[in-house]
């Protein structure tokens, strides 16, 4: 296969609608090191807005919430947050 076969499209189709403010939690983990101090996630991504099913909200305040002050893996960080944004869709609007 040769690089003039490749589109400049998209692989998938995007729907049409409003976008969707904040970032997923996945992608802020990911642009992390595992393991890490509570204090660390919140220097380093503090200011970043997620997306969570109440709307939008910054990351530093989520982690008000969360009581552990280390986590071993992604998994352990991603449940402790979850734990306080709760789970469920993302409001488009």
């Amino acid at each position: 296969m040769s690089d003039d076969d490749s589109d400049d499209e998209p692989a998938v189709e995007l729907g049409e609608g409003p976008a969707v403010e904040g970032a997923p939690l996945s992608r802020v983990t990911a642009r992390l090191t595992w393991g890490i101090e509570h204090s660390t996630v919140v220097e380093r991504e503090g200011d970043t807005t997620i997306r969570t099913p109440d709307g939008p909200r910054e990351l530093a305040a989520v982690m008000d919430g969360v009581d552990e002050t280390y986590f071993a893996d992604r998994h352990e960080f991603e449940a402790a947050v979850r734990d306080v944004i709760g789970t469920g869709p993302v409001p488009t609007e």
